[in-house]
């Protein structure tokens, strides 16, 4: 099934907590199959005033288990990593790692999927995600990505590519 996956860091070497995700993710890819994003740096959107920026990133597997057995071994991945489950929703992190979309499953409560509310937000996870996925449709706008970054580029100006190969 392919699993997308959109990756952020925004406290310490954030480069290098990108790069290890993507190795372990990889791992949990069948065969290593995957396509990558571009890295953008991105603003701290509805994170407490003065956090760092983040570095995103969006990456596609191949994955063959269940999605609560993705997110179980994404969460401890974050949790290993320096992840604080207990801080404060937004707050500062080494790693996060969201599910964007799981084949053509439907979202569940307690898996996020790639929606609206990602736009709302600035984008983060869009930008990144035009790049693999150009013309999915974003659950809860009947848009493709595409569609939406062409409404969200007239005023977005806190979005800044980095680099291709990472």
């Amino acid at each position: 099934m392919k699993v997308g996956l959109a990756l952020g860091s925004n406290v310490g070497d954030r480069l290098k907590h990108l790069q290890q995700a993507k190795a372990y993710l990889l791992s949990l890819s069948n065969e290593g199959w995957h396509v990558a994003s571009p890295l953008y740096e991105t603003e701290p959107l509805g994170c407490p005033p003065n956090s760092p920026k983040f570095l995103n990133a969006v990456l596609e597997i191949e994955f063959g288990g269940a999605p609560k057995m993705l997110l179980k071994k994404l969460q401890a991945y974050e949790v290993a990593h320096g992840r604080d489950r207990d801080l404060p929703k937004n707050a500062a992190r080494t790693i996060d790692i969201d599910i964007l979309y799981f084949g053509k499953r439907k979202s569940s409560r307690r898996i996020w999927w790639c929606h609206i509310r990602g736009w709302r937000s600035g984008g983060l996870c869009y930008w990144p995600l035009s790049t693999i996925q150009p013309d999915m449709i974003v659950k809860g706008s009947a848009k493709t990505v595409r569609m939406l970054l062409r409404e969200l580029r007239a005023g977005e100006g806190d979005v800044r590519f980095v680099q291709h190969d990472w």
